[in-house]
């Protein structure tokens, strides 16, 4: 898989987990995860992922603390972060964007709809130049 289709979920509801995971691969997205914001910070440097999508409510550290800390690292703040979250007010979207994310999705979120934000940072997937069609 290139680069460009590698993405980062930081999700904890098992549920929510596979239905994106899911839905990304089924696209041609590399699915990487983490279940806390903790372990996403860690996974970052490795995984090296074009888009973050970040659950806000997260065990421990919450999404937004994790991506301040993403936004002020410059090895990682060009990385666009998504929200993916069930807090829907006005005040927790400010709170959020504030924060440096770069796009907020609120829950129940239809699985296209992860994919079409994802594929606004990406693009489609496109394959990897060293796996040839065959012919």
């Amino acid at each position: 898989m290139s680069e460009q289709t590698r993405i980062l979920l930081v999700e904890d509801n098992p549920d929510n987990h596979e239905i994106f995971r899911t839905i990304l691969e089924h696209f041609g997205f590399e699915v990487h995860h983490a279940w806390t914001a903790e372990e996403g910070l860690e996974m970052v440097g490795r995984v090296v992922p074009r888009v973050i999508l970040m659950d806000i409510g997260l065990p421990g550290m919450d999404g937004v603390s994790a991506t301040r800390i993403l936004k002020s690292d410059p090895a990682t703040a060009g990385i666009p972060v998504l929200a993916i979250t069930a807090h829907a007010l006005t005040e927790d979207r400010n709170r959020a964007l504030e924060a440096g994310f770069d796009a907020y999705l609120t829950k129940p979120i239809e699985p296209k709809e992860v994919v079409a934000a994802v594929m606004r940072w990406t693009g489609p997937p496109q394959p990897d130049p060293g796996q040839g069609s065959g012919g």
